[in-house]
């Protein structure tokens, strides 16, 4: 059992980093399993084959069962010609509709489509918007509505390390997204659709508002949501801040632990009372009685909370306790971890390549290795009948057993996927756990379940206690530990070495374990040698960001776009990538000009990363943002780093001074050189600063990389300006099926006709450039880091060129 789920997996992981789903010519050979579970087990030769061909036999049912299921689902598709048309559909608000600025955000399941000639995909994630003009569609989940949307296939940033959107709507089957077009015939057809998952989704809309209604304002109202129901979204941004830095966000969502809890008291509770009655022990004996209500208890608390990973996982698990408990087998702790891994990626194959699931898994697999088969616990345990006064000692050394365990043991997993761990997790999760899931969580339920408020405020006063401790926690200087991306090879010498500290006590050089985890944290990325530099165009969007690295020095030009809410391209992209890529802090960052696809992320990268001085064309007064010490951006400052010259080609101090000059003209130009190479940084000037650039510095902009000027507008890149520059690779940064048709048609034609090779950040996602005197070499990461789900862009939305 434990191979083949470890092998299942293993085939279902690898598939999933493929950049094309592979044809089924040799899964036939797959049919010769089941006489493979027919060879004899006597003798070691045998035992051996046996398992070999188990594990290989395994690794291709993963592989190929994911393989099938990728292409079940990319076979449904928005076809081209009606992305960002009109469409009239008929369906159900299949999940529970989440608030942001200006409207709501909630996946609909299209039951017909009502405009002719088109079929839209069954699942389809959503948004509305409302202003002045248009009043907000009261929208709740389990209602059937008529719509009319604009819809366009799923499509997400790429950036290193950054979060995969396609992904994310891939495993849940969401083939197209898009909005309610305000204008278009939307009206309500039915308060409830037919079906328990509406009903489920209606349930915990209605918990929601009771939460919402009782505890109004009050701080964690959000914090008891997301345990009752799993409404992560109703937790405000700051205060996942102060969980992420303390080590507990587990804590604050419906975990395993949560559900455990739950399922054993539900088991402990019906176990007492079915023994009491002679007549119901003699129909059922109280243990396999007790096991079915703690499977119904575990699985309606997971359906409540949306069913997440960690709650897939510990249902799974009950379900398998409670089936050997019935068919009165017993199953080692491995065996039922591996039923589950084998439940959950054989339903999602696309877990493997979540956060959660290696988080789940592993820390499962770690309780299980440090209090599993421990001769020295099973024998105090065996010693004397329980009594908790004599036990409490034994019950502490196995609860800072777990704990040590998961401090070290997810190490390499929290680094790998997130380089950072909470350095005060021990401490937070040694109060936060008991506190939250022995009062809390039972506290919100039974708020949850009763007409009374009594268990709400209760609970929330025990909230507001904890989070006493945990905010100081957070407070502190070095609450987190922050560091680039380690290595592949070293995360996984890292997890070997985990599992080796963690050996029984008394092992001989358990040390060893130290020095198999130390390669994550002293391989750093190998900065760009003297006379040479790297540069990351990065993809966020409608808007610009560019992070440029020397020998010893980074400077990042522009911050890109603010996106809804707290989120915007900040803290979403640039802060995560460049901790990853090493760059833990910024000599310089410059704003070239005012407008908030240039400049929103600012706050975010300034709050996150020391930054030593910040440039910008623009007065403070005309400026949204607030900073206290800026230097104006001129032409005629230049730098020198490591052999990298930078130089400032516009704006001039009077074109500053006027207030008749539009924000892109203002832009600050900026050209970075090493030797006779060059790469040009344009802002969003259009033809005026361009006249002036010819004018002024037509012998500085040769460049062997352009970024375009305004994202490629019509009113920019003049056909004597492209002659000057004369760019062998030229960069559109623009979101895809942007409103302002960036990049232009007769622009990108343009810079064909010069014979530069095109790039667009919605075609090919982020592009890695590293330059030195002698040559120029570039990453189109969209397409370098493909993979088989990855939007391409239709051809007739991109002018393509030959490198």
């Amino acid at each position: 059992m434990v191979i083949f789920a470890v092998f299942f997996a293993l085939g279902i992981w690898l598939l999933q980093q493929q950049s094309a789903l592979p044809t089924f010519d040799w899964a036939w050979l797959l049919l010769g399993f089941p006489f493979v579970l027919l060879l004899p087990t006597t003798g070691r030769t045998w035992r051996v084959a046996r398992a070999l061909l188990i594990a290989i036999s395994a690794f291709g049912i993963g592989y190929f069962h994911a393989a099938w299921q990728g292409q079940q689902r990319l076979s449904e598709v928005l076809p081209d010609a009606w992305q960002g048309r009109d469409i009239a559909v008929l369906g159900v608000v299949a999940e529970l509709p989440r608030s942001h600025e200006r409207g709501l955000r909630f996946r609909f399941n299209v039951e017909r489509t009502l405009t002719p000639n088109i079929e839209v995909p069954k699942h389809v994630y959503l948004s509305t918007y409302q202003d002045d003009k248009n009043p907000p569609l009261a929208l709740h989940a389990g209602e059937r509505w008529q719509l009319t949307l604009r819809l366009k296939q799923p499509h997400g940033t790429a950036n290193p390390h950054g979060f995969d959107f396609e992904a994310w709507a891939l495993e849940r089957d969401i083939r197209a997204v898009g909005y309610v077009h305000s204008k278009g015939n939307n009206q309500r057809l039915d308060a409830l659709a037919e079906g328990w998952n509406y009903r489920i989704e209606h349930w915990r809309e209605v918990l929601r508002d009771k939460f919402s209604a009782t505890l109004g304002a009050a701080p964690y109202a959000g914090v008891l949501i997301a345990l009752a129901i799993g409404d992560q979204n109703s937790i405000p941004p700051a205060q996942w801040q102060i969980f992420n830095r303390t080590g507990i966000s587990h804590l604050v969502s419906i975990s395993g632990l949560h559900i455990t809890m739950l399922a054993s008291l539900a088991f402990a509770l019906s176990y007492r009372l079915w023994r009491r009655s002679a007549r119901l022990t003699l129909r059922l004996p109280a243990r396999k009685a007790a096991a079915t209500a703690a499977v119904l208890a575990a699985s309606g608390y997971a359906l409540l909370s949306g069913f997440a990973i960690p709650a897939q996982r510990t249902v799974y698990m009950v379900c398998a306790v409670a089936l050997a408990l019935w068919l009165r087998r017993n199953f080692a702790p491995g065996q039922l971890l591996a039923i589950a891994l084998i439940a959950v990626l054989g339903i999602d194959p696309w877990a493997v390549i979540a956060a959660g699931f290696w988080l789940s898994f592993g820390a499962v697999a770690l309780i299980l290795y440090v209090t599993s088969h421990r001769i020295g616990a099973s024998a105090t345990r065996e010693e004397q009948p329980f009594h908790f006064a004599v036990h409490l000692p034994h019950i502490l050394r196995e609860y800072g057993t777990v704990q040590w365990a998961m401090t070290v043991g997810l190490i390499p997993l929290l680094l790998g996927l997130f380089q950072q761990v909470s350095l005060v997790s021990p401490i937070a999760n040694a109060f936060a756990i008991p506190l939250l899931s022995l009062v809390v969580v039972p506290l919100a339920l039974l708020g949850a379940a009763l007409p009374s408020e009594v268990p709400l405020w209760l609970a929330h006063m025990v909230m507001e206690a904890t989070m006493i401790g945990i905010t100081w926690l957070s407070a502190l200087p070095q609450a987190v530990w922050a560091q680039h991306a380690p290595p592949v090879w070293s995360v996984v010498a890292g997890m070997c070495g985990a599992v080796w500290l963690l050996l029984p006590r008394g092992f001989p050089a358990r040390w060893l374990g130290v020095l198999m985890m130390l390669p994550m944290f002293v391989n750093r990325p190998e900065p760009p040698d003297e006379n040479s530099l790297r540069m990351v165009v990065f993809d966020v969007g409608q808007g610009l960001s560019v992070a440029v690295q020397t020998r010893n020095h980074a400077l990042l030009y522009d911050t890109g776009p603010d996106y809804a809410g707290e989120a915007d391209s900040g803290n979403r992209i640039l802060v995560p990538t460049l901790h990853a890529l090493g760059i833990s802090e910024l000599d310089g960052l410059m704003l070239s000009h005012d407008d908030l696809d240039h400049i929103g992320g600012t706050a975010s990268v300034l709050q996150s990363i020391p930054v030593g001085w910040v440039s910008s064309a623009l007065p403070a007064a005309n400026t949204s943002l607030a900073l206290t010490e800026m230097r104006r951006c001129r032409d005629g400052q230049q730098w020198h780093w490591n052999g990298v010259s930078f130089q400032v080609l516009h704006p001039v101090a009077s074109d500053a001074a006027s207030s008749k000059r539009h924000d892109n003209e203002m832009s600050c130009v900026l050209r970075i050189s090493i030797g006779a190479r060059a790469i040009l940084l344009t802002g969003d000037i259009e033809r005026y600063s361009e006249a002036r650039l010819l004018q002024q510095h037509r012998d500085k902009l040769s460049a062997d990389v352009l970024i375009a000027p305004h994202h490629g507008s019509k009113s920019s890149s003049t056909d004597e300006f492209v002659a000057a520059v004369l760019p062998n690779h030229v960069v559109f940064t623009a979101g895809y099926r942007n409103r302002f048709n960036h990049p232009h048609p007769d622009v990108q034609q343009r810079y064909l006709d010069s014979g530069a090779e095109l790039l667009r950040s919605d075609d090919d996602g982020a592009i890695m450039i590293e330059m030195d005197a002698r040559q120029i070499r570039l990453e189109h990461y969209r397409k370098t880091h493909r993979r088989y789900w990855t939007h391409r862009v239709a051809r007739d939305d991109v002018i393509a060129s030959t490198p």
